[in-house]
């Protein structure tokens, strides 16, 4: 029985009693019925070895010499499929299996049902997929022996699926409500679309007739819809979160340099701009001389894209801003002007059009949660990077020199001056934090997005909105603004589109702004007194 895999393979004679004479004669010669007939016959058998002859039908590489032989051609071989005996040379007259559409969706469904008892896991899971959209009622035997031996949750789910919607159809009332039931603890949203059908009404006649049936369909159709709404809520909030930890990486400089010295820098985008061309060079370096590491560049990434942006930022400070310290409108004239030279820098250098920045293998894919719900890993390792660095960020502001004197020219600058404090330098160290966690923010970014000169220009202000509803210079206020911005930002997005949820966004902070001018936490310090 196993001889015909053989044949497959290498187009070798098999024994003639691996497969019916007849349901070869009838998948070769038979009529388009016939054919249908054999197809079936082969995929309730669950037999493998039916496999190579299916496939070979519906590849072409069967054909018939009038009604005597049944050929297996394979380039300028061929192999009589009734007697297992090489044939050559190759006769001249011979003639094509004809096969209709019909026949075509008919051979696929079959194999995809003899694939399902394939040792291979991938093998099953495609096989399973493709039954989604075929099968019919003779699959049922197939399907049933491949679930009972099925252990892939996955996999068996899917066969589930796909064995209660041919059910669905059946005349036995009993099978359908068994059917239903077991479309109740589905979690794939076809599930909904096969409930729905049985609901279906047309004036006063119904798709189901049995009213039995159809309060049964109700009740799971209630029950499926319940766990399709958490599965899109959980979605909608981790899309949130992800949204906010973006916002998070972007506004969190800004709410160093904003609240210790009260500068309005125009510039902050373009920081997070070079943090990600920081994390580009860094790629291109690694594929020309480190190919085969090219999946840790990102772990030289990081600290690169830091320094990089860090060091452009002290150098803004120490040349242009340091000068305009107490003149806001001239700050922000300045720096505006200061990321126009930058982002034309850049289009000098690497040119006007979008990079790619590639994501490393371990970033590929994701996690579903939920039928229908997947967590992407790029996604994930951004959330845990945005609580990585405020982690650092407190700790850096808590527990080190520098986040004391940091703290100390926050709330009270000339008296932190009086007690020998370095104010210029950290206003320097301070404005080249802020800059470097702009860069980490514009080496994440990289990982879901393309890179190009106006990147920086989509968060800009989203991160002062942040920045201000949080409260300036609030460590945690720009954390809880991020995160509920990020969270209702996707919720109105699902309800009214991207376009009215910005505008919402926008207009909710207007106006909390205007009865809360301090925001969610009230600054004390120099800020709050000037």
């Amino acid at each position: 029985m196993r001889c015909l895999a053989a044949l497959a393979l290498s187009a070798m004679a098999w024994s003639a009693c691996a497969l019916a004479p007849e349901t070869l004669h009838d998948l070769a010669l038979g009529d388009n019925d016939a054919k249908a007939k054999a197809i079936s016959v082969a995929a309730a058998s669950g037999d493998t070895a039916y496999l190579p002859l299916l496939q070979a039908v519906l590849d072409g590489e069967v054909q018939t010499v009038g009604d005597a032989q049944i050929l297996l051609v394979k380039g300028d071989t061929a192999t009589d499929l009734l007697t297992g005996k090489a044939v050559t040379p190759l006769p001249e007259n011979r003639d094509d299996v004809v096969i209709n559409n019909r026949i075509r969706k008919e051979l696929r469904t079959a194999i995809a049902a003899l694939k399902l008892t394939a040792p291979e896991r991938a093998i099953r899971l495609a096989a399973a997929r493709e039954l989604q959209t075929g099968a019919d009622e003779e699959l049922l035997p197939a399907i049933g022996t491949a679930l009972a031996k099925e252990t892939d949750d996955e996999i068996k789910s899917l066969l589930l699926l796909t064995q209660a919607s041919i059910q669905l159809t059946s005349k036995d009332k009993n099978t359908r409500l068994a059917a239903i039931r077991t479309l109740a603890e589905s979690n794939n949203s076809t599930t909904k679309t096969l409930l729905l059908g049985v609901l279906e009404q047309n004036g006063d006649t119904f798709a189901e007739p049995d009213a039995d049936v159809r309060a049964e369909a109700e009740k799971s159709l209630h029950a499926v819809q319940g766990r399709l709404s958490a599965g899109e809520m959980v979605g909608r909030v981790f899309s949130g979160i992800s949204l906010g930890s973006i916002l998070l990486l972007a506004a969190l400089g800004l709410a160093i340099t904003y609240g210790l010295m009260g500068v309005i820098n125009m510039a902050h985008g373009e920081l997070i701009m070079i943090g990600a061309y920081t994390t580009y060079v860094v790629q291109n370096l690694f594929r020309s001389h480190f190919p085969a590491l090219f999946d840790a560049y990102l772990i030289a990434a990081v600290p690169a894209a830091f320094v990089a942006a860090g060091l452009v930022g002290m150098a803004l400070e120490r040349s242009v801003i340091r000068f305009l310290y107490g003149r806001p409108l001239e700050t922000l004239l300045a720096t505006w002007g200061i990321s126009l030279i930058l982002m034309q820098s850049v289009r000098t250098i690497f040119g006007a059009q979008n990079v790619q920045v590639e994501n490393p293998s371990w970033m590929s894919g994701g996690i579903e949660a939920i039928s229908g719900v997947v967590l992407p890993w790029s996604r994930i390792a951004i959330i845990g990077f945005a609580a990585l660095v405020l982690a650092m960020m407190w700790l850096l502001l808590t527990r080190t020199r520098l986040g004391l004197f940091v703290r100390a020219v926050t709330q009270n600058r000339t008296m932190a001056s009086c007690t020998g404090v370095p104010t210029r330098r950290v206003d320097t160290w301070a404005f080249g934090l802020g800059s470097g966690i702009a860069g980490l923010a514009g080496c994440a970014l990289s990982q879901i997005g393309n890179v190009g000169p106006d990147l920086g220009q989509s968060y800009i202000v989203d991160s002062f909105m942040v920045v201000v509803l949080g409260g300036v210079g609030q460590l945690a206020g720009t954390v809880y603004a991020a995160m509920g911005l990020g969270i209702v930002n996707k919720f109105l997005e699902a309800w009214s589109g991207a376009v009215l949820a910005k505008i919402a966004v926008l207009v909710f902070i207007i106006v909390f702004i205007q009865k809360r001018p301090q925001g969610l936490f009230a600054l004390k310090g120099r800020m709050a007194e000037t």
